[in-house]
């Protein structure tokens, strides 16, 4: 009804179509919901999800008949004294950039808008489904191949959670998003793509280790109806490469992966968002075909960049 309401729309109540980012976030992590009551009914609402040292907002929201009451302000004070007790290094948000109400809220605790953020799609033509890809890469002597981590055992689980912590953290210091991993695979939501570079590195080889690999990329994905993709899409919650000189290479690669999986899964469109000061993985994604359908502004905590720089190659959406 809010955002509806916000932009116009005749139905308010069809903005986010089948799509559900209420439900799926609340599940996610319960604790972490806040509500603003009058006389007993929910008027107000913001959701929060904690990525280890990083910790976005949104949707955050308040009943038409109920805007300009402060109700907002309250929400965001109860969220900031959340973050507050978590000890989160590093807080930000996706607003709409046209609106001065929204920015000048924002900025009041401390938020400033630095780089738009464009959520883009691709379309994806139908063709032969292809089981795990694997590329070799001569130059390297190794090769890369991807998973996903509903395939994995639930003895190796923990390790693979691990691998993922570990390549977020190299990103951003204490990055990790282990609470979308987990809430997609618990809530049936999608699957989380893994890339992983497998065969004999120079150190591997010194050490005297066989058919050693590493992971260098995941991408959370959600898919249908009752997700937040809705029908017939496949939308990139999280990706991200391990930030090293092959960086690109393994930025394309996880891209595939990620349209092999959502056309498996008979999905005919691709949804990503991608903070524009992430340049490289801007131009990437266009390159490949995305084009931008929404565009709006990340709003970080004292104006700080996090991983919102030009040589991360990631993928995330804030809103």
């Amino acid at each position: 009804m809010a955002f509806g309401t916000f932009i116009g729309l005749h139905d308010p109540l069809q903005f986010f179509g089948d799509a559900d980012y209420i439900r799926t976030r609340l599940r996610a992590d319960p604790s972490a919901a806040f509500a603003a009551e009058a006389n007993g009914e929910p008027v107000g609402s913001n959701l929060v999800a904690n990525w280890g040292s990083l910790g976005v907002f949104g949707p955050s929201t308040v009943r038409p008949d109920f805007w300009d009451k402060g109700i907002a302000k309250q929400l965001l004070k109860s969220t900031m004294e959340y973050f507050a007790k978590l000890g989160t290094r590093h807080i930000g948000l996706f607003t709409w950039s046209h609106s001065p109400k929204h920015l000048g809220l924002y900025q009041r605790f401390g938020f400033w808008p630095r780089f738009l953020t464009a959520i883009m799609a691709k379309q994806l033509v139908a063709d032969p489904p292809k089981t795990n890809q694997t590329i070799t890469l001569d130059k390297n002597k190794t090769s890369l191949q991807s998973s996903r981590y509903s395939e994995t055992k639930a003895e190796d689980r923990r390790g693979c959670l691990d691998s993922c912590r570990k390549l977020t953290n190299a990103i951003y210091d204490g990055l990790d998003v282990q609470l979308e991993i987990n809430s997609v695979n618990n809530q049936s939501l999608g699957d989380t793509v893994l890339l992983w570079q497998q065969g004999n590195d120079y150190e591997s080889e010194r050490a005297g280790a066989v058919g050693t690999r590493k992971l260098v990329g995941l991408a959370v994905c959600h898919y249908g109806a009752g997700t937040e993709a809705g029908s017939r899409t496949c939308y990139i919650k999280f990706g991200a490469v391990l930030p090293d000189n092959n960086a690109h290479m393994y930025f394309d690669n996880l891209i595939d992966a990620c349209e092999t999986f959502a056309k498996v899964q008979g999905m005919s469109r691709l949804l990503a968002g991608v903070n524009t000061g992430r340049h490289q993985a801007y131009r990437t994604l266009i390159s490949l075909g995305f084009r931008t359908e929404i565009q709006g502004v990340v709003m970080d905590k004292s104006n700080e960049p996090a991983y919102n720089q030009s040589h991360i190659y990631l993928i995330d959406d804030w809103r």
